[in-house]
């Protein structure tokens, strides 16, 4: 009933695979088919008009933000490799290089930048982990315990915050130097009186801050561990840090980075050239009317700088991912 041969079908279906393949290798080849994918085809290339209309804009304020951002990195820089210790003869970035400025920072007996950079990372250490520590125990007690005054109590310490630690200066010298007339180890140009002083002043904003995030962690949790027989320290050590591990990073790397740059608190109690911080043994560089040495003073800027983003990339991998995702179904 028909004419064709035995086996013809299969020989017809065997053609037909062989110029299919061809066909997918020269889309291949030729640039119209997809890489490991069969079957199917590129994206034609979008024209200029609505490449720069949908993304290519994006890439302009990208690169002009970046160079708005850099630039001031790079004129410091070049301003500490200056040789002429002023910022006039820094315009043209990197003309003249020299380490005499790095050198300067160490060799100066009447400015001890060692000391200084030492000090400030004590402080700075000290501070952004007590901070954490108080900020974590005050927001715990706020979002999971129920007591009379509490609505009140987080009432007041956003209210306070309104107020400048700065408007207290006075108060606080005053009260350093009475506290300093009994215990001197804790009073006036003392680094632990120092750190009490800004522990005080960090507590409110910290506190509410991380009330809110503490408040992202579902009460299952807790109520599990009590059921195993866990109490509110236990909780609190073992499951609830872990689990605000990044709120607990942005406050310890935010207290850090203002207690390093902060100058008129230990500029008033901090008195003797050894204990003082970076911030105000810097400005000695440019205070002095016949002696100001703004390249000295860039290198001494450049070299600080080291110590808060060395703790911003150690902080990193806490600060971009949430660790509550996922802890309970």
């Amino acid at each position: 009933m028909s004419n064709l041969r035995p086996g013809a079908p299969a020989a017809r279906g065997l053609i037909d695979n062989v110029a299919a393949q061809d066909d997918e290798l020269a889309a291949s080849t030729s640039g119209r088919g997809t890489a490991g994918v069969r079957g199917v085809a590129a994206a034609p290339r979008r024209p200029f008009k609505r490449y720069f209309r949908e993304t290519g804009w994006r890439h302009l304020v990208a690169i002009a933000i970046s160079l708005f951002a850099i630039f001031p990195l790079l004129y410091v820089l070049s301003a500490s490799l200056n040789p002429g210790g002023t910022l006039l003869t820094a315009n043209s970035l990197f003309s003249n290089t020299s380490i005499d400025s790095y050198l300067t920072l160490f060799s100066s007996d009447r400015q001890p930048y060692g000391a200084w950079y030492i000090n400030t990372l004590i402080i700075g250490l000290v501070t952004a982990a007590g901070t954490v520590l108080l900020g974590a125990l005050a927001a715990y007690s706020f979002s999971r315990m129920r007591f009379t005054g509490r609505r009140f109590g987080l009432t007041t310490l956003l209210v306070v915050q309104m107020f400048p630690q700065m408007l207290a200066m006075v108060a606080i010298f005053l009260l350093m130097v009475a506290i300093g007339d009994v215990f001197p180890a804790i009073g006036l140009n003392s680094q632990i009186g120092l750190i009490m002083i800004y522990l005080g002043g960090a507590l409110g904003v910290n506190t509410y801050l991380m009330y809110g995030f503490f408040n992202t962690v579902p009460s299952s949790i807790d109520e599990a561990a009590k059921i195993d027989g866990a109490g509110h320290a236990r909780i609190f050590f073992t499951i609830i840090l872990r689990l605000v591990a990044p709120i607990l990073a942005v406050v310890g790397l935010l207290s850090f980075i203002g207690t390093s740059s902060e100058f008129v608190l230990a500029s008033v109690i901090l008195i003797d050239p050894e204990k003082q911080t970076l911030a105000v043994g810097l400005y000695k560089f440019i205070s002095d009317e016949f002696s100001k040495n703004w390249s000295v003073f860039a290198a001494g800027a450049v070299l600080a700088a080291i110590l808060p983003v060395a703790l911003f990339l150690a902080l990193q991998r806490y600060i971009v991912g949430g660790l509550t995702a996922g802890s309970v179904k």
